[in-house]
């Protein structure tokens, strides 16, 4: 026999050692994303991140238009003004846009981490009830629909659902 043969005769018996270790293997996947939409907290969660940005926005509107009146106010009165005035005025308005600006990202940066930490409360909770399922199930392993690369995959090994009952029923709205 030559090498070439040898080799292949070694990779076919190789093959055929490992087949039984793949017959056990068992999947899922779940879509963290649709669970969130989906469950009690996570509905409760976006409804209160609405409700914050809706507040914030509303104070970011109104001082906006405070100071877009004082730059019109300045741009009428600016004839009347004296050379120091108007350089003063001028530097005191940009001034307060530039604080204005960063007051707004600051919010916007807010309410990002405000959302980070919302939802990692609920995907921490979620992480137990997925590996009970697993459990259960007798799964080797479980994915995450959108991170994992599945392009596609059966309905049957979509534990989602089950993911979303389990957690609504483990923790009740208060």
């Amino acid at each position: 026999m030559n090498l070439k043969m040898k080799m292949f005769v070694v990779l076919l018996l190789g093959l055929f050692c490992a087949l039984p270790a793949f017959a056990d293997v068992k999947l899922g996947y779940v879509d963290l994303q649709s669970a969130l939409r989906e469950v009690h907290e996570g509905q409760q969660a976006r409804q209160k991140l609405e409700k914050e940005i809706a507040k914030r926005k509303q104070e970011i509107n109104a001082e906006e238009d405070r100071i877009r009146n004082e730059q019109e106010n300045f741009k009428k009165q600016a004839a009347k003004m004296s050379d120091a005035a108007y350089n003063q005025k001028l530097v005191e308005l940009q001034n307060k846009a530039s604080a204005f600006y960063q007051k707004a990202q600051a919010m916007q940066d807010e309410m990002a981490q405000m959302e980070q930490a919302l939802l990692k409360e609920i995907f921490e909770k979620m992480d137990s009830i997925i590996a009970d399922i697993a459990k259960r199930e007798g799964l080797t392993m479980m994915f995450e629909k959108t991170n994992s690369g599945i392009v596609w995959a059966p309905a049957s090994i979509d534990y989602t659902a089950e993911l979303v009952r389990a957690y609504n029923e483990k923790h009740k709205l208060k």
